[in-house]
C-alpha cells in the first residue's frame, strides 16, 4: 500500500505543479503504516508540508479495498471548506487517470447547518410571537402600499428570511455555508432545527427530501467523509450515529480536539431556559406547567448569590434540592406531553419536548457530578458599554450553571480510539520532541491505553534563515490591557517594518485599544478585527503590502498570508488561559493531586501550543522572510520560558531591540 500511495503522491504533485517534499513522503509512509497496523498515529507536520495530500492519498488508496468509509475531521469551517472546495477536487482531478474508479467524497455537518424544509413550509411554529409567522416577518399590515410600490418584508430580519426562502428553492445542499452573503444567526434559526427539535426520519413528512438526511445518506455511500470535531465528539460521547460506520479517521488541527470536544459536551442550565421550556410546553402541548414555573423560582433562589466561578465541591444541599425538583418537574412534563401514537407529526410539540429533554438531561448530569468526573461552575455575562468596553458581570444577576467533563480522555479512548484507527495531525502537536502532553489529554496514556506512535516529519522551511524571533525582554511583565511601553515598542516595530504587520492580541479590547491609539501616530493603514468580515479583512491585508491587521485568537490560527504583506508578526503576551477559568483550575488541581505539575501540564501546555500557532503565521512559503516579536518578557525571563520556546519553530533569536529593528528596516526596503 505504501508504494502505491507514494506513486500516487508523486503523480499528483507533478500534475498539480508542486515540488517533492521529503516531509510529505514521510507522512504518507507513516499514515499508511498506521492504517495497516491499526496503531494510532500522532504526526506533526510543519507549515508547508502539504499534510492534506499526505493523508488524503492514503485514505484514497485504503478506500479502494475497504467496505467502510474513512473520515476526515477538522476543527474549523475554513479548513473544512478548503479540503472539500479546493484540495479534494484538485487531487481527484490529478489522480483520475490512475484510479480504477471514481472516489466519492461527502461533507457531513450537524443538522442545524442545513435548511429544514418542513420548518420552511410552516411545519414548525415561530417561537417568538412578536416576530409573527415565518412568511410575514417584518411586514406591517397597517401600511397601505401605493400603486407600483414594492411590497415585502420591511425589517432586516424579514428581508433575510425572504432571501433564505428564495435560496432554499435553488440550493442542492441546503448548507448554510453555501449562502453568500450569509445571514444572521437569528434569521437562520427561522429555517433550521437542532437535532433535538427534528421530528426524525420516521415522522417528518419531508424526510425523503430533507437536506440533512440526504447529506447523511451521501456520507454513508461515500469513500471519504469530511466532518468536524464536534460531530466526532457527539459520536464518541453520546453514541449517536451522526456519522456512518467508519474504520479510519484523520483528525486535522488535532491540537484543537480536546478543547473542541469539551466545548461540544459542555452543558448550561439557567432560569431563563426553564421559563422558555415552560412557555413552549404550555403553548404547544397544553399540559400544566405550574411545576416547571415553581421549579424555576426555587432554582433562582437556590443559586442567587452564588459567586461566579468554580464550585469546587460541586452542588451544595440547597442547589441539589432545587435541581432535583426541576428534574422531577421536567420528567412529569415529558410524560404528560407524549404525543398520541396516531397523531400527525407536530413541530411545536417536538420543540417543546426537546427543551424539556435537554433540561432533564442537564439536571441528571449536575446531580451525578459529585463523583469528581465533571466540573460545575457558575457564569454570568458582562455588559458592553460604548467607549468603556466590556464591564464586569453583575453578581446579583441569576447565573448560568455549567457542567463539563474534568477530562475527555476516557470517553475519547472508549468512543473514538477503541474501535477505529486514528491519525491525529497538526503543525503543533509536540513540545520539543515530546507528544506526551497531547497524548495524555486525548486518552492515549496510562493503564490499558491503546498503542500509538508519534512522528515529526518536519517542515520544508529553513526557519533560522527565513525568520527571526525577537523577545522584548526589557519590558515589564504584562498587566491588564496594553501598557504605554508595549504600545511604544509596537509603534517602533511597525515603523521599522513600514507596515506589513499582523498584530495578535490576547483580547478584543487590547486589539481595539492598540488600533485606536496607533492610528493617531502611524501613517500606515491599520485594520482591526470587527471592522469588516474576517475574510474581507484578510484579503485587504494580503492585497496591500504596507497595511497592518490587529486581531485576536481567531487570527492566531486562521491567517495564511504569504509574501511581504506579512513580514512582521507581533504577539502581545503569552496566551495563557484565564487564571479564573474554572475548567483550567479544576484540571490543574487534579494533576497536582496526582503528584504532577498542574501549571505546566495544563496552563503552560495550552499556552505553548497556542503560541506556536501564532508564531506560525509568519513563514508560510519558502520565499517568506520576517520577524516575530513577542512583547511578553516572561518568554525570556521566566523559568518556564524554555518550555514554551521548545514548541516554537527554530528561528534565529535575539533579545536585542536594535537588531530586530534593523532587520525590519532591511525587509521593508525603505
Amino acid at each position: 500500500m505504501a508504494a502505491e500511495a507514494l506513486e500516487l503522491l508523486d503523480s499528483a504533485v507533478e500534475a498539480m505543479g508542486g515540488q517533492r517534499r521529503d516531509g510529505q513522503h514521510e507522512m504518507v509512509r507513516r499514515v499508511v503504516e498506521a492504517i495497516e497496523s491499526g496503531d494510532h498515529l500522532l504526526v506533526q507536520a510543519g507549515t508547508g508540508t502539504g499534510k492534506s495530500l499526505a493523508y488524503l492519498i492514503p485514505l484514497i488508496v485504503h478506500s479502494l479495498t475497504s467496505d467502510k468509509p474513512s473520515v476526515v475531521a477538522t476543527a474549523t469551517l475554513a479548513l473544512q471548506a478548503q479540503i472539500v472546495g479546493r484540495d479534494v477536487p484538485r487531487l481527484l482531478a490529478a489522480l483520475a487517470p490512475l484510479l480504477p474508479r471514481p472516489i466519492d467524497v461527502a461533507l457531513v455537518k450537524g443538522r442545524s447547518n442545513y435548511v429544514c424544509k418542513h420548518k420552511l413550509g410552516g411545519g414548525f411554529p415561530s417561537e417568538d410571537s412578536s416576530e409573527g409567522a415565518l412568511f410575514s416577518l417584518g411586514e406591517d399590515s397597517s401600511v397601505v402600499h401605493l400603486p407600483g410600490a414594492k411590497s415585502g418584508p420591511s425589517s432586516p430580519l424579514g428581508r433575510e428570511v425572504a432571501r433564505l426562502r428564495e435560496w432554499a428553492g435553488d440550493t442542492e445542499t441546503g448548507d448554510r455555508d453555501e449562502l453568500m452573503p450569509g445571514v444572521t444567526d437569528k434569521a437562520w434559526r427561522q429555517v433550521s432545527v437542532t437535532s433535538m427539535e427534528c421530528l426524525g426520519a420516521q415522522k417528518c413528512p419531508l424526510a425523503e427530501v430533507c437536506f440533512s438526511e440526504l447529506a447523511r445518506a451521501r456520507g454513508g455511500q461515500a469513500d471519504i467523509v469530511v466532518t468536524n470535531h464536534a460531530m466526532l465528539a457527539i459520536s464518541a460521547f453520546e453514541g449517536i450515529a451522526v456519522l456512518p460506520d467508519y474504520d479510519v479517521v484523520v483528525v486535522d488541527e488535532a491540537h484543537e480536539l480536546q478543547d473542541r470536544v469539551t466545548g461540544a459536551v459542555t452543558g448550561q442550565l439557567s432560569v431563563q431556559m426553564v421559563q422558555a421550556a415552560a412557555s413552549s410546553t404550555r403553548k404547544h402541548t397544553g399540559v400544566s406547567v405550574e411545576a416547571l414555573h415553581a421549579a424555576a423560582t426555587v432554582l433562582d433562589m437556590a443559586f442567587s448569590g452564588t459567586p461566579t466561578g468554580l464550585l469546587p465541591n460541586g452542588l451544595n444541599e440547597e442547589h441539589t434540592a432545587a435541581i432535583e425538583q426541576l428534574r422531577d418537574a421536567a420528567r412529569v412534563a415529558l410524560s404528560d406531553s407524549k404525543p398520541d401514537g396516531n397523531a400527525a407529526a407536530d413541530g411545536g410539540r417536538s420543540i417543546a419536548r426537546s427543551r424539556l429533554t435537554l433540561i432533564f438531561d442537564l439536571c441528571e448530569r449536575l446531580l451525578t457530578a459529585r463523583d469528581g468526573r465533571e466540573v460545575v461552575w457558575a457564569s454570568r455575562t458582562g455588559t458592553f458599554a460604548p467607549g468603556k468596553g466590556y464591564q464586569k458581570a453583575d453578581e446579583s444577576e441569576p447565573p448560568v450553571i455549567n457542567v463539563a467533563p474534568l477530562s475527555v480522555a476516557g470517553k475519547l479512548r472508549e468512543g473514538l480510539f477503541a474501535d477505529h484507527t486514528v491519525v491525529l495531525t497538526s503543525a503543533t502537536l509536540a513540545i520539543g520532541d515530546s507528544f506526551q502532553a497531547t497524548a495524555g489529554g486525548l486518552g492515549l496514556l496510562g493503564a490499558n491505553a491503546p498503542a500509538w506512535t508519534g512522528a515529526d516529519v518536519g517542515s520544508p522551511f529553513d526557519y533560522p534563515k527565513q525568520g527571526m524571533l525577537y523577545v522584548a525582554a526589557h519590558l515589564a511583565k504584562p498587566g491588564f490591557g496594553n501598557s504605554p511601553e508595549q504600545l511604544s515598542e509596537l509603534e517602533a516595530l511597525i515603523t521599522a517594518a513600514g507596515g506589513g504587520t499582523l498584530a495578535l492580541f490576547s483580547s478584543r479590547r487590547a486589539a481595539e485599544d492598540a488600533a485606536e491609539k496607533l492610528r493617531k501616530k502611524l501613517k500606515v493603514k491599520i485594520l482591526c478585527q470587527g471592522d469588516s468580515s474576517m475574510a474581507g479583512l484578510i484579503k485587504e491585508f494580503s492585497d496591500e503590502p504596507d497595511t497592518c491587521l490587529f486581531g485576536t485568537m481567531s487570527l492566531w490560527q486562521g491567517v495564511d498570508v504569504q509574501g511581504a504583506s506579512c513580514r512582521l508578526v507581533v504577539i502581545d503576551r503569552i496566551p495563557f488561559p484565564r487564571p479564573d477559568d474554572p475548567l483550567v483550575t479544576a484540571r490543574a488541581r487534579a494533576v497536582a493531586q496526582s503528584g504532577g505539575d498542574g501549571f505546566i501540564a495544563i496552563s503552560a501546555t495550552h499556552a505553548a501550543i497556542r503560541l506556536a500557532q501564532g508564531v506560525g503565521r509568519l513563514i508560510r512559503s519558502s520565499s517568506d522572510r520576517g520577524v516575530v516579536a513577542v512583547l511578553d518578557s516572561r518568554l525570556a525571563n521566566a523559568g518556564y520560558g524554555g518550555f514554551l520556546r521548545a514548541a516554537l519553530p527554530p528561528f534565529w533569536s535575539t533579545r536585542d531591540r536594535s537588531v530586530a529593528l534593523a532587520a525590519l528596516q532591511r525587509l521593508s526596503g525603505k
